[in-house]
């Protein structure tokens, strides 16, 4: 017997549930949309609290005419108390956060994620950072965007019943980065080059979802805006060249110096404090601080904060101080080894544009040029990523015409730190923490078999009645 036709509107029904899917899968898509709009709008919020915080500190700074003297006392105190409250309400909140995410999507366990990504974390997180930029440390809020970023697409999942974890720690971290620069497409390659050098082609949907929507959230509330303005600086001179291969050798240089520094120094830092591990970081943390307030007090207040304000100036043609640069690496350094909550995005990329107005000073070129090359040169020698540090720089400055140059600098930028520091910062440190993890994984198994031997030689021993 035949069986009948299916009716046009049958199929047109089955067609459309195809596309449109069912009841079922709605909803991992909606959390996933909830929770990218969340990264852009905590992105948007986080970044204005943060330049309140400095902005508290300036007027601290100029208050009086002993006020650039309060930094000495205000800054250690500073530093004490966000060492200590992260070390004990939250360790695993320390440093940039960048290191954090990466290790989580390379843990397999739901447990084990969550001693890196968690609601604990992300408060103290976000809190001690802009404590810490409320008293004149060097570091920036992107890198802890992009730990809340990941922990609230790690949530996404567990509520949609999403099973793709890592693809959604990915997704989170390059919405953080979108949000946090308003620079959607470095967010993508950051997350391609720096997050995830095995990339799984079945992430392509989550990240490029995630950044559109945070984007369009931050958009919502912040408009369209460039990070660091706008530079109409063009080459139009062969002696610009000399100016890029400058940049780009000596901010490689620099940069791999700088996380050789951290790698080794954050090594030779725990092995000093393990005996009495809270009191000796507490009190490393202090020294770093007091350290960060002499190096601000000496440059005007220069080494404080992000630096956006620096690099900002220096892109639009005011050239830096002639050793900002200097002064600036060693108080992001000391603000990394104090283990605070904080990134280096910011400040880096302030170094990089300091280094490149004295270049520029130096070689009797437009300092917006050398601001523009020295940032590529030296964030691609620190993160050893060349293609997200000339694409966030792009995004950044809209310096489009000077895009060749740009990525001539990050290039060579990355060679000469490969050649110096083999190891990438953020991939030697998040290193650390997968080691943490396989330790504490290797406690907890070894706990309940301890207990069940106890429990037996419990019952052997026990006096017969």
């Amino acid at each position: 017997m035949l069986k009948p036709r299916r009716t046009g509107r049958a199929k047109l029904w089955r067609r459309s549930r195809v596309v449109w899917g069912n009841a079922a899968q709605w909803k991992p898509r909606l959390v996933f949309w909830l929770g990218a709009i969340s990264i852009g709008i905590f992105g948007v919020f986080f970044a204005k609290a943060a330049d309140f915080a400095q902005a508290i500190f300036h007027a601290i700074r100029g208050s009086g005419e002993w006020g650039y003297l309060i930094p000495l006392a205000l800054t250690p105190v500073g530093y004490l108390v966000c060492a200590y409250l992260t070390l004990r309400i939250a360790p695993n909140a320390q440093g940039s956060g960048i290191p954090q995410a990466m290790a989580a999507q390379n843990i397999v366990t739901q447990a084990g994620r969550a001693r890196l990504l968690s609601l604990r974390i992300a408060v103290v997180k976000v809190v001690m950072t802009i404590v810490g930029l409320g008293c004149g440390a060097s570091i920036g809020r992107e890198g802890p965007t992009v730990q809340v970023g990941a922990y609230i697409m790690q949530l996404s999942a567990r509520w949609g019943g999403v099973g793709n974890a890592r693809g959604l720690i990915l997704a989170g971290s390059a919405a953080g980065i979108a949000a946090a620069f308003n620079t959607p497409l470095a967010g993508i390659v950051f997350a391609i080059e720096e997050m995830s050098r095995s990339y799984e082609s079945r992430a392509n949907g989550l990240v490029l979802n995630a950044v559109i929507l945070s984007g369009l959230a931050a958009l919502a509330l912040v408009g369209n805006y460039t990070y660091f303005g706008e530079t109409h600086e063009v080459m139009l001179q062969a002696h610009d060249w000399l100016l890029v291969i400058a940049c780009g050798v000596a901010g490689g240089f620099l940069g791999a110096a700088f996380s050789l520094a951290v790698l080794r120094g954050t090594l030779r830092l725990k092995r000093w404090a393990q005996p009495q591990k809270m009191l000796r970081l507490v009190l490393a943390a202090g020294v770093c601080g007091f350290l960060v307030a002499i190096l601000g007090v000496v440059s005007d207040g220069n080494a404080f904060g992000s630096g956006y304000e620096q690099a900002r100036h220096a892109i639009e043609g005011q050239p830096a101080p002639p050793l900002y640069f200097l002064s600036k690496l060693l108080a992001t350094f000391l603000s990394m080894m104090s283990g605070i909550p904080g990134g280096i995005f910011a400040p880096s990329l302030s170094v990089g544009a300091g280094l490149g107005s004295s270049i520029a000073l130096l070689l009797g070129s437009k300092v917006g040029l050398g601001a523009l090359f020295g940032m590529a040169g030296y964030f691609a020698g620190v993160v050893q990523s060349p293609m997200t540090a000339f694409v966030i720089i792009l995004e950044m400055t809209e310096s489009s015409d000077n895009i060749l140059a740009l990525m001539t600098a990050s290039v060579l930028g990355y060679v000469t730190s490969r050649l110096i520091c083999p190891e990438p910062l953020y991939h030697g440190l998040a290193r650390n923490f997968l080691a943490e993890d396989l330790r504490a994984t290797r406690a907890e198994d070894r706990a309940p078999a301890n207990a069940s031997a106890s429990a037996s030689d419990a019952v052997a021993t026990a006096p017969e009645r």
